[in-house]
């Protein structure tokens, strides 16, 4: 390993970055520590130059402000876990208790998680479900984009070679919002998923009005399901029958851990388990 530079400022990163595109920004290391030491053993180099962003002030709060939540993006696994969110969070907080063991979770970060860009990656479908934008930011200023738009395929993302990830933005919205997640792995704990899901359901008198539903390591990114969005307006909770239809879009991967057919039959199991939730959560409050 080369430079490993740690800057005390937003500044002094963002100029070190604007110099030296070719830095690797370093937060948690959960992902690159694995990954480099696996091209290492490849024979291929190791990055250059490490940007150690762990003395950026701020960059781990998780703050409301008045029209959105800002998720800093050093923020751990275990600091949303534990964080006091509305209810519209409970799916990523039970993602975030899916991220592999307790070590991990203390030093993961949400914006590790979406650089990395895995299809697997367990904090984007609850992200997408929250229509959430990641924040930017270069020399040049400050942009936005919604998460759909960030992550643009394995292990590809929209980030500019000088900017950094600041933050993951989630907009508020009126209403009565519940959230659920959904894993399905090799095993129950410290496994990478084959499909996962989650949802965001806005409930008017007893049926839903809103729907956000996402399935992740079912296609190269996690994807939004707008067809079956569509169908579950004006249903009761876990009333709706999933069907392959609802699934339109995704484009199920092969890989060690499942088949693609697998996984297209698996997705309908997963997502139904996870309406069948809020419909059990809705009868048990109507007891």
């Amino acid at each position: 390993m080369g430079r490993w530079l740690r800057p005390r400022s937003m500044q002094e990163a963002l100029a070190l970055l604007a110099a030296d595109p070719a830095l690797m920004p370093f937060a948690g290391g959960t992902d690159l520590y694995p990954t480099q030491a696996a091209r290492f053993a490849w024979g291929q180099e190791f990055p250059d130059a490490i940007l150690d962003l762990g003395a950026l002030p701020g960059l781990a709060a998780i703050q409301e402000a008045s029209d959105h939540w800002r998720i800093g993006a050093r923020a751990t696994w275990a600091a949303l876990r534990e964080a006091a969110l509305p209810p519209e969070f409970d799916a990523l907080r039970a993602a975030a208790r899916e991220v592999g063991g307790a070590q991990i979770q203390n030093r993961g970060t949400i914006a590790g998680n979406l650089c990395n860009a895995s299809p697997a990656a367990d904090g984007v479908p609850p992200l997408l479900a929250l229509d959430a934008e990641v924040e930017l930011a270069s020399l040049r200023g400050l942009r936005r984009l919604s998460l759909s738009d960030f992550i643009l395929g394995n292990r590809r993302t929209a980030r500019a070679a000088d900017e950094l990830v600041t933050a993951v933005l989630v907009p508020k919205r009126d209403g009565t919002l519940r959230s659920g997640f959904e894993k399905l792995g090799a095993r129950r704990y410290l496994v990478i998923s084959i499909v996962m899901a989650a949802a965001t359901l806005r409930l008017e008198q007893g049926r839903i009005a809103e729907a956000a539903v996402a399935v992740g390591a079912c296609a190269p990114v996690a994807r939004r399901l707008p067809v079956l969005e569509a169908a579950l307006r004006g249903t009761r909770p876990g009333a709706l029958a999933v069907a392959p239809a609802h699934l339109a879009g995704l484009t199920p991967i092969d890989d060690p851990r499942a088949t693609a057919a697998y996984r297209e039959e698996a997705a309908v199991v997963v997502v139904q388990r996870l309406l069948a939730r809020f419909g059990d959560a809705a009868g048990a409050r109507a007891a």
